[in-house]
Parts: C-alpha cells; structure tokens; sequence
C-alpha cells in the first residue's frame, strides 16, 4: 500500500546466516535509492521479500514456514519475491507446489530483484557512495561468496558455486559507507575469511583490513570465519598489533576425531587443531575462540564423541556452537546414509553444550573485576546492552551495563564487569 507521498513500499525478511543479512541490506539500499520505502511490517507493504536459507533441514522448515505465513499476509493486493539459497536449490519444486509466490530469484540476482520492482527494464547501477545506509551499530560487509573446500557434508558449494573474492575497491566504499551511517564495528563474513586473495594472491585478507582500518573514525573490525587449513602468522600478528581488530576468531572445526574428519571430507585431527589454538592464542594473547561442531555425523561412534568431549574440555573454548548432522542431497555425504538415531544426536548435543557451558560460565566469571571496552547496542532505561570484542552481535551473549544513564547506542563504553553467567555479562561504567 503507497504511502502519502505516493511511494511503494517493501518489507524484507531475512533468514539464515549473516551473508544472507548483508546481501539483503544491499538490496535494501538499492530499493531505496529508486524511490521505495521500507516498512516495518509486512501489513504495511506493497511488496513481500523473503530472503531465503537452504543450508540444512530446520533452516528449510523456517523459510518454507516464512514462505505460507506471508502468502497469507499478501493478499490479493500485496506482491511476494522469494529469493536466496532455498531458491537457488529448489526453484522448479517451488515454482510448482507454491504457485502463490508471484516471483523467485536465486543467490547474487539482486539487481533482477531490483529491475523487476523497478518496472525499468535495465537500470544503471547506483553509485555505492550514494546508497542508504541503514543506522546501526555494526554491519556486515560479505568479502567473498561461495566455497572451495568440499566438505562431504555441505552443500553450500552447490548452491553458491567456487569461492570468488569480492575487489578490495568495492568493499572500502562499502566500508566507508557503513562507517559514514554510523556503524561502529564492521563485521567481515564469508565462508572462509581466510581463504581471502584478490588478483591470484597479490592482495589477502591482512591487506584489507589494513586498509579498512585505515578509515577516519572509532569503530572495530571483526572476522567471521577462519578455517583451520588456512590461519597465516601474518593474519594472526596484524589482528594481535592493529588495535581496532576484535581478538576474535571464529574457527569452525566441525570434530576433533581423525575418522570422522576424514569421512567429514575434512584434513587435520586432535593433535593439529591443539597446535593451531596454542599457536593462535601464542600470537594473539587474550584472544576469544569460538568454534562449532557437527555431532551424529555418520560413522561417528561413541568413542568418537567422547574423544570430541575430551577435546573441548581440554582446548577450553570461549564459545561453542553445535548443529545435529543433517543429511543434504547432492552432497557427497549422501550416499552414507543418516544411520545416527535422531535420538543419539540429541543425547550428545545436549552433552556438548552443557560441556560448554560450564566451561562459559568459569570464563565468564573470571572476568570478574575486569575492565573492558563495550560497544553499546541499545539501551533500556538505565541499563545499556553491548558488547566487548569478545562477543559478537547475534550469536554470543551480551554485556548489561547498570548505572548507564545518558549512555547512548554508538558509543565505547568502559565498564567493570561484576557478574556473569553461562552467556552475559554484567558490569557498570568504570
């Protein structure tokens, strides 16, 4: 429905994982910039898009659930675009058992999206420096899609084809933009950070963030995620010396055991991960390690997890994630079939996360007089909601700030932690 002024309106729903988020920020800002609004809600739309995930079975479940949900929003009236990774895997199946959705796109068909809302049959692109920036305390700023590795479990290489490096010149506008809106920490997201290089290798991921860095303003750079077969000194020592880097890595091992990592399509085993963390926490001192696990993969015994558990237990990880094995088609997984019990899978979930989340809590409670730089994201009456370098934005927890009065969202705030659980932290103004 048009506003007052006579403008269409889009609302846009984003699922999945922070790649997802900034592409459809980047639409957003496109849809903007041709004279669009955006609302808040899907009732006070003309157009419905949904940005989609297909990386696993629950991830599926919730965009199909998204898909019905607005299809009984829109009405007669309303328009619906799915688009995003369900899209690019199951676009026959979807154009054919969900008649209602009015258009669909795969991944990176975001100027499509943009010319069909348009009604312009071509549409220049819009200067970057130009677009709109959405007002928030951190962005994502995705370097690089798709994925080399061929892990026998993923299908995220069959979805978004070879890892391809976004130009350094793109994401510095990008960057500048973000920062110039007011954004105070620039989250860096790509399967593999890591794997990084522009123009075969004469330009890697160190020289980016230098470069980002080197940006006018108070604001933090964080990177989201290393893979273990790719973790460089140089990469290491820029983050320990270059002080707007978050100490933060965020390395997906996926197991510890040798078979399953072999089965998994995987290099490495529990000697070479403990290796990596001791070199990593050698380099970058203080640094915060967060990981994530696959339990019930096929062929995993129970000597397998209880060597994942000794494992964790020992490497002691800031954070943890853990996902029950999901079988995917077309991947070379599938043959192996789904022989875990679904059970069995929630049995040793549940066992790792509650590993962790004493090891959490022993972490958390030793920073206990500790003075740490947070970033505040919100505030509610007195009390601020932020983050120091250690967590990031939507999947570790946050810092409570009391006494945080005249405390606005933007700003660093030193503050001496008093308390925490098994995720947050609480602390006041030092």
């Amino acid at each position: 429905m048009q506003e007052g002024d006579g403008k269409r309106s889009f609302y846009l729903l984003t699922l999945g994982c922070p790649k997802n988020t900034a592409d459809s920020e980047e639409l957003s800002g496109l849809l903007i910039s041709q004279g669009l609004k955006e609302a808040e809600d899907p009732e006070g739309a003309d157009i419905l898009l949904l940005n989609t995930c297909g990386f696993i079975e629950d991830a599926r479940k919730e965009s199909i659930d998204e898909i019905f949900r607005l299809i009984r929003l829109k009405g007669k009236t309303r328009q619906l675009i799915v688009f995003g990774c369900l899209a690019q895997r199951y676009r026959d199946e979807l154009m054919r058992e969900i008649p209602e959705i009015d258009l669909l796109f795969g991944v990176n068909e975001e100027e499509r999206i943009l010319q069909e809302v348009s009604g312009n049959g071509s549409l220049p692109t819009p200067d970057p420096v130009s677009l709109p920036g959405r007002s928030s305390t951190y962005r994502y700023l995705k370097i690089a899609d798709g994925c080399n590795r061929g892990c026998s479990f993923c299908a995220i290489p069959s979805i978004k084809g070879p890892f391809s490096s976004i130009p350094p010149e793109k994401l510095l506008v990008k960057a500048r933009r973000f920062i110039s809106s007011g954004a105070r920490e620039i989250i860096l997201v790509a399967q593999e950070t890591t794997s990084y290089e522009w123009d075969t290798g004469k330009y890697r991921l160190e020289d980016l963030i230098r470069d980002i860095t080197r940006i006018e303003g108070d604001f933090r750079v964080r990177l989201h995620y290393f893979s273990p077969y790719a973790v460089r000194e140089e990469l290491l020592e820029e983050m320990a010396l270059n002080p707007k880097v978050c100490k933060y890595v965020d390395i997906p091992l996926q197991h510890s055991e040798e078979g399953v990592l072999r089965l998994m399509r995987r290099g490495g085993n529990r000697d070479f991960f403990r290796d990596l963390i001791e070199k990593i926490r050698k380099i970058v001192p203080g640094v915060t390690l967060r990981s994530t696990f696959i339990v019930g993969f096929p062929g995993e015994t129970e000597r397998d997890f209880e060597g994942l558990l000794d494992f964790v237990e020992e490497v002691g990880f800031d954070r943890l994630g853990a996902f029950l094995y999901s079988r995917e088609e077309e991947t070379p997984a599938w043959p192996l079939g789904d022989p875990v019990p679904i059970e069995v899978k929630e049995k040793r979930y549940h066992e790792l996360i509650s590993l962790q989340e004493r090891i959490s809590l022993q972490k958390n409670l030793a920073l206990s007089g500790k003075r740490l730089r947070v970033l505040v994201d919100e505030t509610d009456g007195g009390v601020a909601i932020g983050r120091h370098e250690g967590q990031s934005p939507e999947i570790d927890g946050v810092t409570l700030i009391r006494k945080a009065g005249g405390i606005r969202p933007g700003e660093f705030i030193y503050t001496i932690i008093t308390d925490g659980n098994e995720y947050d932290l609480e602390g006041v103004p030092a």
